[in-house]
């Protein structure tokens, strides 16, 4: 589900609920359904590697996370994450101005979260393809879930169309190692602090430092209802808050 831009840094929107942007210096494929094997090295072995890092403006080699926040909507109006989110996604905005857009968006609605989660890989810019394989396996992650159908069956009380839960998770391949993802859930204040971390480093260097950003939400159609057992369910890394 993501497009491979060139250096015209094309912007393409899917379906209005997911949204790719990826660099490269040369062409490369998508390897979808494709999971990284795990990787053995440690945080002392990151710290090792670091040393004979190259430094750059957000610090040394790629990192790839995913944070997530989950919220309750009461109404699904235009000052609703789903009438922002989708407000944010026609704009006419840049990829990096847009992930902005969106942190700041649901850091505006910490009243109504009800759950996050975050974690990060390191990766040398040597590892550069591990990196990507890294981004492509979380971003394939919740594309499945993205295409999953949230319809109450006939026993529930929940109803097409009204209050709802929203997951909104944002996937990250970014240059340097200062961008925070891990503490997203430990509290609110720290959910926050992620996300202006993230808000803060894309827009480094007129977005440059992003080398690629996938951004989902769940449900995807307003007639869908999200419940939570389906937060439980499909988002066990959720913490509640």
């Amino acid at each position: 589900m993501s497009v491979l831009v060139t250096a015209a840094s094309i912007l393409s929107l899917f379906a209005g609920q997911t949204l790719a942007w990826q660099t490269t210096q040369a062409p490369t494929t998508r390897r979808f359904g494709l999971v990284s094997p795990p990787r053995q090295s440690t945080t002392q072995l990151n710290l090792f590697d670091k040393i004979f890092e190259e430094e750059g403006i957000l610090g040394k080699g790629i990192t790839v996370g995913k944070v997530q926040v989950a919220l309750t909507s009461p109404t699904r109006g235009p000052d609703s994450i789903f009438g922002i989110l989708e407000r944010e996604a026609n704009d006419d905005k840049s990829l990096p101005e847009l992930t902005n857009a969106i942190c700041l968006a649901l850091m505006r609605k910490s009243d109504e979260w009800v759950g996050a989660a975050g974690v990060s890989e390191w990766y040398g810019q040597d590892d550069s393809g591990k990196a990507e394989s890294k981004f492509n396996d979380f971003a394939n992650r919740e594309a499945a879930k993205f295409e999953k159908e949230y319809v109450p069956d006939g026993t529930s009380a929940e109803t097409g169309g009204g209050a709802t839960l929203v997951v909104v998770s944002l996937v990250v391949e970014i240059e340097g190692d200062s961008t925070v993802f891990n503490r997203a859930g430990y509290s609110i204040t720290e959910t926050k602090e992620v996300l202006a971390s993230i808000a803060s480093d894309c827009m480094v260097d007129e977005g440059d430092c992003l080398n690629a950003v996938e951004i989902f939400w769940c449900p995807s159609e307003r007639s869908e209802v999200l419940t939570k057992i389906d937060v439980i369910t499909d988002f066990p890394e959720i913490i509640d808050l």
